[in-house]
């Protein structure tokens, strides 16, 4: 009786294990042929003699057998649990919609076993329905990957927490997905999802609050999470989204912070994050603020270079300040602005190996006393100098300007420094430039250094067209950054031109017709003789402007103007007072015929300007598209001979105009300076001086005509441009419209002025900064004024305006601007000058320059 019992029951346990298996019940085992002596009241055990999988499209039958463990000549007891177990195995896996195990022969003691399956439809394609347009691409991206995928429960809520996750990471926390199923009509295997999206509405934060402070205030608790900022009216263009990731970075933040601040021990304790209302949420964080701990006693072990005196000079840390691991970490590792941190006392001197552990040897009270254990390792030299990446640009080229050289003590300054000039050179993507300590050998104390760099276009071209001046106006320029002279014969090294010698070569033209002509040359080589640091420039040009096709010399509206001028510049770099100074001098000739021209003092006659120039100049900007620090500041001496001494003029008996300035003569000075400083995360800080003054040597010869300034407008070199005039932007103000007090000069007869300054201020961030482009958005806010005598000047009284603008780089066009200005002061006689201006530029220099 008890055996029977015990037989029921296991029947029925083995039923009850298939029906949850399947949402409909199944028998475990099913006879497809006569068996009569299988019965569950009496299972016998078997040698499988074989398995065979039917029913499959996809899927790997060999891998399905492995799956059900039923192996070859292994022993089965049927029917009993074993064929239940299978059959649940096989479910596991989701990917059947059904699943039988059944006996297809019984030989003796020897069974034959199939497993028939149903497989689960594939997923054909999704159809999403509910965001804009780009998020669906963006989120059919993502997805991609569960195209011809099982569908599946695991699928399906894979497929939500991935949509779900691209929304969050935006700000929609409360997004909802609907998926539902449909037959492919191409496919009877196949789905095609329906997912629609509802992201509802961007959650913001409505309050962030803090519990268990007390040293540290609410307001200040909150400037510490940086991506997490509840509403204030202040906090316009601030994001207020709750981001999850965000979150988690800004509380790790916060701890780190109050950690900098003395509280060593501080932490989070909890924290949580609820609904306020549809749209917002509330967070709230509570915190251990713990003791606040000071620096003890400092000492050194293992520093035999440098004395603990020296070293303690760099830390800057003394007994009673509050103990900040970050400041320490900073002080011995860097970086620091100033770059005098203790890591950078042995990187510079070749202790490549340098590290330093700072132990807490006490805590007592809420002191800590610190011994810094330094590894100081051997003292390193530099073997190889490796290049990569210059495919087209000339090894001596970059090797040139590379201040680390074989046989010298490794140096980290020199490796900043080379980075640097390499960058300076224009080829390469400044971001990409990275040198690289390689092949350390602490045997021999040697080490070889990898520069790799990305070459970029770096050759320019301007094709642009203007209407102004009651003309049109072609422009066509083209330059050629990396030119090379020296390959002009060899047909093979055109690509268009040859290139790779780190030459410029610059041909530019702008023509209306036979109104306005103007052609230039500029040839530049750096390195003259290509072994010292020899600047040489060769320029020439020629301009013509005139009216003599619509009018004949007799009528009062003929006038022209012919110049040429030709420029040879040689330079020298400097290592006094430092190695960023470089020393140039230019001698020009200048031919200018007028008549009946307008614009300058005199109107008609021939005049000559033979100039010498010298130009002091350090540079010390880290890269030339979007500086981020340092500075270039340009002292420019230039003059002319004193004809009056020798002239043989009798100026008491005054003499024509035509004879005065037939040789013009006069000394000039200008001055201009820029400094770029880090505000605040990418935020750059450029500040702006400029000075100029155009003097005479004789006071019965009036100033020259020649080399006056001109200030208003965008400063462009455009068709207006008179060769022999410095033209000085002044956004907010029409093009020359700045005049002196006074005066009733337009922007169409202004001579220039001889005396003018001019201050600027622009804060700038970068939009994009790759190889491809350079974007920045700014604000700015300058002033400037002309002045014809020192009896006026006041270099306070400046003429102001303020604006924002943007500048691309790409590199084939060069540095292109769009400036909205405002200015504030009117000016006497043109009541349009200072109303809202655009101001368009291209090709200025890359720094803000001195344009």
């Amino acid at each position: 009786m008890n055996k029977l019992l015990f037989a029921i029951l296991f029947t029925v346990i083995s039923t009850a294990a298939l029906a949850q298996v399947s949402n409909q019940p199944r028998p475990a085992l099913q006879k497809s042929i006569s068996a009569d002596s299988l019965s569950y009241l009496n299972p016998k055990d078997y040698i499988i003699g074989g398995v065979t999988v039917t029913g499959t499209k996809n899927l790997d039958k060999d891998v399905l057998v492995q799956i059900s463990k039923l192996n070859k000549g292994d022993r089965i007891n049927l029917p009993g649990e074993q064929n239940a177990a299978v059959v649940k195995r096989m479910y596991d896996q989701g990917l059947f919609d059904d699943v039988q195990l059944n006996i297809t022969k019984i030989n003796l003691d020897t069974v034959y076993l199939e497993i028939a399956v149903v497989e689960r439809p594939r997923l054909s394609r999704m159809h999403i329905t509910g965001p804009r347009k780009g998020e669906i691409e963006d989120l059919q991206k993502k997805l991609s990957d569960k195209n011809a995928k099982i569908v599946n429960e695991n699928l399906l809520s894979t497929t939500t927490a991935i949509i779900k996750k691209h929304f969050a990471e935006k700000g929609f926390l409360n997004t909802t997905v609907d998926i539902k199923q449909r037959k492919d009509p191409g496919d009877a295997n196949s789905v095609i999802l329906d997912v629609a999206v509802d992201k509802k509405h961007k959650v913001k934060i409505n309050s962030v609050t803090f519990e268990g402070n007390t040293a540290f205030s609410q307001k200040k608790l909150r400037k510490f999470l940086k991506k997490t900022r509840q509403r204030h009216w202040y906090n316009l263009f601030g994001s207020r989204k709750f981001l999850r990731d965000k979150y988690e970075d800004d509380k790790q933040n916060l701890v780190e912070k109050m950690q900098d601040k003395g509280y060593r021990d501080a932490e989070i304790i909890s924290d949580s994050v609820w609904r306020h209302d549809d749209k917002t949420v509330n967070v709230k964080i509570k915190i251990y603020e713990g003791h606040k701990y000071y620096f003890g006693n400092i000492t050194w072990s293992g520093n035999a270079q440098y004395s603990s005196t020296v070293l303690n000079k760099l830390l800057r840390v003394r007994k009673g300040d509050v103990f900040s691991e970050e400041e320490l970490n900073k002080r011995l590792v860097g970086p620091t602005p100033n770059n005098d941190d203790v890591s950078t006392l042995y990187l510079d001197n070749g202790f490549l190996t340098y590290s330093a552990d700072p132990v807490q040897t006490r805590i007592y009270n809420d002191t800590v006393d610190l011994d810094i254990r330094v590894y100081e390792g051997p003292r390193y030299t530099l073997n190889r100098i490796i290049l990569k990446g210059n495919d087209v640009t000339n090894d001596k080229v970059v090797r040139r300007e590379i201040r680390t050289k074989p046989g010298q003590i490794f140096s980290k300054e020199a490796l900043i420094r080379s980075t640097r000039e390499i960058s300076q050179l224009g080829n390469f993507d400044e971001q990409k430039t990275e040198p690289r300590p390689t092949n350390i050998n602490p045997t021999d104390g040697t080490v070889d250094i990898i520069y790799n760099v990305v070459e970029k276009p770096s050759d320019q071209i301007e094709l642009s067209g203007g209407f102004g001046g009651g003309q049109l106006v072609g422009t066509l320029g083209l330059t050629f950054n990396n030119f090379s002279l020296r390959n002009i014969f060899h047909l093979k090294e055109y690509r268009p031109l040859p290139k790779g010698d780190g030459q410029k070569l610059s041909i530019r033209g702008q023509s209306s017709g036979r109104i306005y002509q103007n052609y230039s040359f500029t040839f530049t080589e750096p390195w003259l003789g290509g072994k010292k640091p020899i600047f040489f420039s060769l320029s020439a040009y020629t301009q013509l402007s005139s009216t003599g096709q619509y009018y004949p010399k007799s009528d009062p509206r003929y006038n022209n103007l012919r110049i040429n001028g030709i420029g040879v510049t040689l330079g020298k770099r400097l290592n006094w007072p430092d190695n960023y100074f470089q020393l140039n001098y230019s001698v020009n000739f200048d031919h200018y015929s007028l008549d009946n021209y307008p614009g300058y003092i005199f109107t008609n006659g021939t005049s000559y300007n033979i100039k010498l120039t010298q130009t002091l100049q350090r540079n010390s900007l880290d890269v030339p598209i979007f500086p981020t620090q340092g500075s270039n500041i340009m002292l420019t001496i230039q003059g002319t001979p004193p004809y009056s001494l020798f002239n043989h003029l009798n100026y008491k008996l005054p003499p024509t105009q035509e004879q005065v300035y037939h040789f013009v003569e006069y000394y000039k000075v200008k001055y201009d300076a820029q400094w770029f400083q880090k505000i605040y995360g990418k935020l750059v800080l450029m500040s702006q001086v400029r000075f100029g003054f155009l003097g005479e040597y004789n006071s019965a010869v009036p100033a020259s005509p020649f080399e006056r300034f001109k200030l208003g407008g965008d400063g462009m070199q455009s068709y207006q441009f008179l060769q022999g005039s410095d033209i000085i932007g002044l956004r907010g103000y029409q093009n020359f419209s700045v005049i002196p007090v006074g005066t009733n000069y337009n922007v169409n007869n202004n001579p220039g002025s001889t005396i003018y300054n001019k201050y600027t201020f622009e804060l700038r961030h970068p939009v994009i900064a790759s190889q491809s482009a350079t974007i920045f958005v700014l604000a700015f806010a300058e002033g400037g004024n002309v002045w014809n005598s020192f009896d006026q000047f006041n270099p306070f009284n400046v003429r102001r305006s303020v604006g924002f603008g943007a500048r691309i780089f790409l590199p084939i066009f060069g540095l292109l601007g769009l400036d909205y200005g405002y200015g504030f002061d009117k000016i006497p006689g043109i009541p349009d000058a200072n109303k809202g201006q655009f101001h368009f530029s291209i090709s200025q220099s890359l720094s803000g320059g001195f344009n």
